[in-house]
């Protein structure tokens, strides 16, 4: 079984060290606790998401877009993007600030986020690409791992292997991905 630290690592908060601490047992159990409250405090998201994914597709996007990056955390774009299909999140996409998409994209799971990029306007992905490889190195290589060719390769053409020691985590946690893009090259 997994610490609790990498149970919890979606989080993105540190543990708390009285709680590294706990015993392989007590861990497991607060990392049920901590599932159980978070269930039952976002119980009937889905829901919501859904819905308000069904409503802003009758929403001209010059409306909607300025109205999401003012008032909607990026968290909760997330759980919207997840209940759309690919193709109507990528209208979003597109036309959102890359700051703010940026955000969104680190609540997606990393094979959707493959396929969005796949689908949006070529200029617009590579922007995303780029802005994550400077930003949020290891959250690109991870949706990396899931892009078609062309963007594997773009990813490729613009991944620093060479200034990066061999030791650097970033690159040891994503081992096969670096071999597949060293193959391109």
């Amino acid at each position: 079984m997994a610490t609790i630290e990498e149970s919890l690592a979606w989080t993105e908060t540190p543990l708390p060290e009285a709680l590294k601490n706990l015993g392989q047992n007590e861990q497991e159990a607060l990392t049920r606790y901590v599932k159980t409250v978070v269930d039952t405090k976002t119980d009937g998201f889905d829901e919501l998401y859904h819905a308000i994914g069904s409503i802003v597709r009758f929403i001209p996007h010059i409306i909607v877009i300025p109205l999401m990056v003012e008032h909607i955390r990026p968290q909760i774009s997330a759980g919207v993007c997840r209940t759309m299909g690919v193709d109507q999140a990528v209208n979003y996409a597109n036309d959102l600030p890359l700051e703010y998409f940026s955000e969104v994209s680190r609540h997606l799971d990393n094979d959707l986020m493959a396929r969005i990029l796949e689908k949006m306007k070529r200029n617009q992905s590579e922007k995303v690409i780029l802005f994550e490889l400077l930003h949020h190195r290891s959250h690109m290589l991870g949706i990396a791992e899931h892009l078609d060719r062309r963007l594997l390769e773009f990813v490729a053409k613009n991944l620093e292997l060479n200034g990066m020691p061999d030791g650097d985590p970033v690159l040891s946690d994503h081992k096969v991905l670096i071999e597949k893009i060293r193959e391109l090259h």
